[in-house]
């Protein structure tokens, strides 16, 4: 099959840790042809279907395609055509837009739903990416949640801090630690903190319990069409960095899933995977839901690496079930 890949520019993956490479490099070695593009090529006009204007189908490298999980590569692709592609033409789009999740990538997957209409098959599901940002979308499920607050109200989100005395604060769009703070007992900072995140009260954020099972790790729970995969990556903080994240330095450890974390997974798998999700990445820590990651959920090569299991083969064979 033809599989379009709508994904960050190219020039930008790190071989070594990326997941769309993994998934690329998975369907090659199935026969797949690979092609990209970024979310500013997606083009519709009256009369015609959406298109990925210029989009580039790629001959990835043999080293590509033969390496380890965790192998850096240059030059790992070749441009072997460049072309408009009608979505609806390929056999498969994937969206792999990092966020952060804001209005460009709302307008993306309007596109994408309109790519739909027009007999496309995406994954992730585009109205589903726009129902589960990725910090709200936990919202539905306060069972498995640490005491959490949504609001851009600064008065409630100091009483908030005064509750709970040890508070995560963090923005609603970002991705890799970005924007992330502390705030401890003792309320340092916490005005400037809150006027910068909320920019005056007029930006609505998520304020967490800090849980301080961190230093154990913030664990990626990868759920394929529902089902989890049977191993996290455990992001440990290193020096004295609150986030786990691997973007923040972040050590990545691979660890059988616990009796919690497949409680967690397997009540919210089949859920999630009927509204059109075939990739969730779940973040706990401490058996507490603190994220649910749609839209590029990563980890696949440091799970692979370490703990044995080919999770971007797994990924491919449940795309062409699918299809």
């Amino acid at each position: 099959m033809d599989l379009l890949f709508v994904i960050d520019p190219l020039a930008h993956f790190k071989t070594q840790k990326d997941s769309s490479f993994a998934m690329m490099r998975a369907a090659a070695r199935r026969g797949h042809a690979i092609w990209a593009c970024e979310t500013p090529q997606l083009h519709w006009q009256s009369g015609q279907r959406v298109l990925a204007r210029g989009a580039q189908r790629l001959q990835l490298s043999e080293a590509a395609v033969v390496s380890h999980y965790g192998s850096k590569l240059d030059d790992w692709y070749a441009v072997a055509e460049t072309r408009d592609l009608a979505l609806a033409d390929s056999g498969a789009v994937l969206m792999r837009k990092d966020p952060p999740f804001d209005a460009e990538f709302i307008y993306a997957t309007h596109l994408l739903s309109q790519a739909e209409r027009e007999g496309a098959r995406v994954f992730n599901n585009p109205a589903a990416l726009r129902e589960h940002p990725e910090k709200l979308a936990l919202l539905e499920f306060p069972q498995f949640t640490a005491p959490t607050l949504v609001s851009r109200d600064p008065e409630q989100l100091r009483a908030f801090h005064a509750e709970q005395r040890d508070v995560i604060f963090k923005p609603l769009d970002g991705m890799g630690g970005m924007g992330i703070f502390r705030v401890r007992e003792d309320g340092l900072n916490l005005g400037s903190i809150l006027e910068q995140l909320t920019h005056y009260g007029s930006q609505t954020i998520m304020a967490q319990r800090y849980l301080p099972e961190i230093v154990d790790g913030d664990k990626r729970v990868l759920l394929i069409d529902g089902v989890p995969i049977s191993h996290s990556l455990a992001r440990i903080p290193q020096g004295n960095e609150v986030r786990g994240n691997l973007a923040a330095g972040g050590k990545g450890v691979a660890m059988p899933l616990t009796a919690r974390e497949r409680e967690v997974a397997e009540a919210l798998g089949p859920l999630l995977a009927a509204r059109g999700l075939l990739l969730v990445g779940l973040d706990l820590i401490g058996g507490y839901l603190t994220e649910i990651n749609v839209t590029s959920p990563t980890c696949f090569q440091e799970i692979s690496a370490q703990a044995g299991p080919d999770v971007a083969a797994q990924f491919v064979a449940a795309l062409e079930a699918k299809l």
